[in-house]
């Protein structure tokens, strides 16, 4: 399922117009990454959580040549799937 049709899911199970499902769908993501850029966490109960780890200074190496290369500091977010969902998607 992409965002298209999870607008339209939205639209179609609860009389929504289109304009209406699309900013519902816009509010939960903005928000959901409004909280991970100011590093909270985001979880949804059964299904999964987000989180930002922290990666410190490392001496990484380019593949092409070899190199010693010093890499920066940097966030990534994560997808962490829940318990209930896992056992769900593997039955």
């Amino acid at each position: 399922m992409n965002k298209i049709e999870l607008i339209q899911a939205l639209k179609d199970s609860n009389h929504l117009s289109k304009s209406e499902a699309e900013r519902i769908v816009a509010l939960f993501f903005d928000k959901m990454a409004d909280a991970l850029v100011q590093g909270d966490r985001v979880e949804i109960r059964g299904l999964c959580s987000f989180f930002v780890k922290k990666y410190g200074t490392y001496t990484g190496r380019n593949p092409k040549t070899g190199e010693k290369v010093k890499i920066k500091p940097k966030k990534l977010p994560f997808f962490k799937v829940g318990k209930e969902l896992n056992d769900r998607v593997d039955r």
